[in-house]
C-alpha cells in the first residue's frame, strides 16, 4: 500500500516537473508578455477576443484601431473595438455588465472612478512593472483608496493661446494679461484683450488654488470631504480677481464658449484660456499666428493650479479575462503606442517618456499644455466632487454681478456640504 501510494505521489511530481519546463503556448509575443503583469507571474490561457468600449470620437476611434489591429498581429486575440460615448458608458455598463454583454474595458475620465468603485462595475489593475512609466500627476489621478483603477491614457489641462499678431511680447505673468486686457478691449467693436469661461469653476480653480484655495483638504490621494477649502482666504482673493474681470468689462457677462471661440478664430481677441481640445480648429483659424503658454503667473509669484483630467481605460468588474484585458490596456499604453495615439488623436499621452518626446516637447502649441500639466493637480475623483460643481458655479455667477465675494463663496460651501450630506457620500 505505501509502496503504491509512493509510487503514484512520484509520477505526479514528474509530470508537474514535465510541464514546467515544457513550451508555454499561451503566451504572446515577447515584446508584449509582461505588459500589465508583474515579474514572474503567468498569463491564463488566451480569449479568442476581447472587447472594448472606445469613445465614440471619429480621431481617437482610428488611433484605437490601429493600435488593437497591430495588437492582434502580435497576440491573436481579436479586440472588438465599441464605439460609445464616454459619458454614457457608465450606465451602459450598469446594464449590460451584469447581463453579459458589457465589454472587458471602459475608458473614463478619472474623476468618474469613486463612483464606478462604490457602484461595484470595475475591479483595481496591477501595472506590475510599468507603473514608472506614467506621470506621478496621472498615477495619482487613477487612485481610490489606495488602489489603481485605471491604465491612464491621456492627461489634460488648460492653458493660455494668444494671437501673435495682437501680441508683441508672450505674456507670463497675470500682470502680463490684464495690461493686455486693458490695452485691447473695445466691447464697441467685439474686441478683447482676455476672455475666458470665467463662471465656469473648471477654468477658474487655478485662480482659487494659486492663492490658497482647495476643493477637499487632500493628504496623499486620501480626501477629507467635510474639510472644504472654497470659502477660506485664498478662495476670496481668486473670487475678487475675477469679479475685477467683469466689473472692468474684460469679460462680458452672455460670453459663452461659442461666442468665445469664434470671436479668437476671427482675430478679435489677444488672449484665451481653454483646453487643447481646441487646438486644430485654432490651428486652422490662426495658422502660424497661434501661439500658447502655461497659464500666467499669479502676483504671489505662483504658477496657477490647474484641474488636470486623466482618461484612462478601466477593467469592467464583469469582465471574465481580466489579466488580459490588462495586458490589453497596458499595450495600448506603452511609450511607442502612446505617441501613435498623439499623432492620430491629438491627445497628450499620461506618460513621462511621452512628454519628453521631440514631438512634443518641441512642439510650440502642445508642449504649453504639457508643461502645464506639472503644475495642476487632479480633479478629487471622490463621488462627493459631483455636489461641488452647481453651487460653486452659481456662486461664480453671482460674484461676476458684483455680489459680495465672501458672502458668495461662503453660502455655497454650505449648499455643497448639506448636499454631501444628503446624497450620503459622505
Amino acid at each position: 500500500m505505501k509502496k503504491s501510494l509512493i509510487y503514484s505521489l512520484t509520477m505526479v511530481l514528474v509530470a508537474v516537473i514535465l510541464i514546467a519546463c515544457g513550451p508555454d503556448n499561451t503566451e504572446p509575443k515577447e515584446n508584449s508578455t509582461n505588459e500589465g503583469k508583474a515579474a514572474g507571474d503567468e498569463m491564463p490561457e488566451k480569449p479568442d477576443s476581447l472587447k472594448l468600449w472606445v469613445n465614440a470620437e471619429e480621431k481617437q476611434q482610428e488611433a484605437v484601431q490601429q493600435i488593437t489591429n497591430k495588437y492582434t498581429e502580435e497576440t491573436g486575440i481579436k479586440v472588438d473595438m465599441v464605439p460609445v460615448d464616454m459619458l454614457e458608458q457608465v450606465e451602459k455598463l450598469d446594464v449590460e455588465g451584469p447581463a453579459g454583454n458589457g465589454p472587458d474595458i471602459i475608458f473614463q475620465p478619472h474623476d468618474r472612478i469613486g463612483d464606478l468603485v462604490l457602484r461595484g462595475l470595475v475591479d483595481p489593475v496591477n501595472f506590475g512593472n510599468k507603473e514608472s512609466g506614467y506621470t506621478d500627476t496621472a498615477l495619482q489621478a487613477v487612485q481610490f483608496e489606495d488602489e489603481y483603477w485605471g491604465y491612464p491614457a491621456v492627461i489634460e489641462t488648460y492653458a493660455m493661446y494668444y494671437n501673435k499678431s495682437l501680441v508683441e511680447k508672450t505674456p507670463e505673468t497675470i500682470q502680463d494679461v490684464m495690461s493686455i486686457a486693458e490695452r485691447d478691449t473695445d466691447t464697441s467693436k467685439d474686441q478683447f484683450g482676455f476672455l475666458m469661461e470665467a463662471a465656469n469653476f473648471y477654468f477658474v480653480y487655478p485662480f482659487f488654488s494659486g492663492n490658497g484655495a482647495y476643493v477637499f483638504a487632500n493628504e496623499d490621494g486620501n480626501y477629507d470631504i467635510s474639510d472644504i477649502g472654497l470659502a477660506n482666504e485664498g478662495s476670496v482673493e481668486g473670487g475678487q480677481l475675477v469679479q475685477k474681470w467683469f466689473d472692468n468689462n474684460y469679460i462680458p457677462q452672455d460670453l459663452t464658449p461659442d461666442i468665445m471661440n469664434g470671436l479668437f478664430q476671427e482675430g478679435k481677441v489677444s488672449t484665451v484660456i481653454n483646453g487643447p481640445w481646441m487646438v486644430r480648429e485654432y490651428s486652422e483659424a490662426l495658422g502660424n499666428d497661434l501661439g500658447a503658454v502655461p497659464l500666467p503667473i499669479l502676483d504671489n509669484g505662483e504658477n496657477p493650479k490647474s484641474f488636470v483630467g486623466v482618461k484612462s481605460y478601466m477593467l469592467s468588474y464583469y469582465s471574465n479575462n481580466k489579466e488580459w484585458a490588462e495586458h490589453l490596456m497596458a499595450y495600448i499604453t506603452n511609450y511607442e503606442n502612446s505617441m501613435t495615439y498623439y499623432d492620430i488623436a491629438g491627445e497628450i499621452p499620461a506618460r513621462d517618456d511621452a512628454m519628453e518626446d521631440p514631438a512634443i516637447a518641441e512642439d510650440p502649441i502642445f508642449s504649453a499644455f504639457a508643461e502645464q500639466t506639472k503644475f495642476g493637480e487632479p480633479m478629487p475623483s471622490v463621488p462627493a466632487m459631483q455636489q461641488v460643481w452647481d453651487p460653486i458655479n452659481d456662486a461664480l455667477n453671482f460674484i461676476s454681478k458684483g455680489e459680495p465675494v465672501k458672502d458668495v463663496l461662503d453660502e455655497a460651501v454650505e449648499t455643497i456640504q448639506g448636499q454631501i450630506d444628503a446624497s450620503g457620500a459622505n
